[in-house]
């Protein structure tokens, strides 16, 4: 895993009254979806929230943590892999494997990769996430970002492109329906997909250190919260995007304020 819409609010379609995996069925019924302004100071705060600094906006944080008050707040799910020493809570038919039928693994992160190549294996996990999503709605947050979209990047001999995406619109249209934008983390392979895929913004590691900020900003009509991890890409990101993105540098293990390691800059 590298630790890489449209102005004003968007009216989606939402489906009839769910049960189990999440449904793509319209119905009359409509929510208004508003993705996070643009161009704002923002804060990564997926390892631990903290007082947001004065003129942040926007705010992302862990599934199991709290909105903070008086700003958008986004909510972090792992979604295509299972957490580290969590694959227990997995069906063992849903972690991807190998031809010897050993589970496949990030070993950057520890963490199982879900098998998400069948229709069914894609609703079935979606049925899990869904109930985060629903999760994060209760608590008040008003976006999703669902990591490691670009798990077929990394493992290419299993994952395809198409698989992410399947999977991921199930997750997007889950999201509307409970009012929640959903954003497309890093993953610039597919970043030209987003409309079809349900996408209303992005959130993006390190594309200043990746030269890849240009091809999100396009893709998302300049919607991208930017989280660089080196002054180097914090450098190239405001060198030619701090008039139009919402960028901040965090340290890699994004601690919260007081903790040993906090780092938090901006352009």
């Amino acid at each position: 895993m590298r630790v890489l819409s449209r102005r004003g609010p968007a009216v989606i379609a939402v489906a009839a009254a769910m049960v189990g995996a999440p449904s793509c069925a319209p119905s009359a019924a409509t929510v208004t979806v508003t993705p996070p302004p643009e161009h704002v100071g923002w804060d990564y705060q997926i390892g631990g929230g903290y007082t947001p600094p004065t003129g942040v906006k926007v705010v992302s944080r862990d599934r199991q943590d709290t909105p903070a008050p008086g700003v958008y707040n986004i909510c972090y799910i792992n979604a295509f892999q299972a957490q580290e020493h969590a694959e227990g809570d997995w069906a063992p038919d849903l972690l991807l494997r190998d031809a010897s039928g050993a589970v496949v693994y990030d070993k950057d992160w520890d963490e199982a990769v879900l098998d998400i190549r069948t229709d069914a294996k894609q609703e079935r996990i979606a049925a899990k996430v869904g109930t985060w999503i629903d999760e994060c709605a209760a608590k008040g947050f008003n976006a999703v970002e669902a990591d490691n979209y670009d798990t077929f990047t990394r493992f290419p001999d299993y994952l395809k492109g198409d698989h992410a995406k399947a999977f991921m619109k199930l997750l997007s249209t889950h999201a509307h329906e409970k009012g929640l934008a959903m954003g497309q983390k890093n993953t610039v392979e597919l970043a030209p997909d987003r409309a079809s895929v349900g996408l209303d913004f992005a959130v993006v590691e390190e594309c200043g250190q990746w030269k890849e900020c240009g091809e999100f900003a396009d893709a998302f009509d300049d919607n991208v919260l930017v989280v660089e991890y080196s002054a180097t890409g914090l450098s190239q990101a405001c060198m030619g995007w701090d008039g139009t993105l919402s960028i901040v540098r965090r340290d890699k293990d994004v601690a919260p304020k007081g903790e040993s390691g906090h780092l938090r800059q901006t352009c």
